[in-house]
């Protein structure tokens, strides 16, 4: 099988650069084209604003400059190995439908994201990206842990 284009979800996270590590090998390989994407979150209550009115505050501003940071240090990783990459903000509020609807419409043959390993209490109460997207997307998905 052939990955035509993979979407690679970061976060600033080690565990983040381990799937970009990993994506950069399936990369390598397949001659794939990368979507590295990252998701700000958006609180209905704190951005209705800037939901309803496409106005903006001071809070959304530095999470994105965050996120640009952030989309930047994986696509210069990329670029190290010359791979295509291509770089998306997506905004909503359930972080791991953003991922699903981005990789739907760009028809993403795989998934690569890492994960922390929670378990237990943690991952109830924190819950997991990657758990949501094994549980709803219908684009396979490959989930990295760190190395230790």
């Amino acid at each position: 099988m052939a990955y035509q284009t993979i979407v690679v979800p970061v976060d600033g996270s080690e565990t983040a650069n381990a799937a970009v590590a990993k994506s950069i090998e399936f990369a390598q390989a397949f001659g794939s084209k990368i979507i590295v994407v990252q998701v700000l979150s958006l609180d209905p209550y704190i951005a209705a604003e800037y939901i309803s009115a496409h106005q903006t505050n001071d809070l959304i501003e530095r999470a994105r400059t965050s996120i640009l940071e952030s989309l930047d240090a994986a696509k210069v990783k990329f670029n190290q190995y010359g791979i295509e990459v291509e770089t998306k903000i997506l905004e909503g509020q359930v972080i791991h439908r953003e991922i699903i609807k981005v990789a739907e419409e760009n028809h993403a043959d795989l998934i690569i994201i890492g994960s922390h390993g929670r378990t237990g209490l943690k991952k109830f109460f924190l819950g997991s990206v990657a758990q949501s997207l094994l549980g709803e997307s219908h684009i396979p998905v490959l989930i990295v842990r760190q190395s230790s």
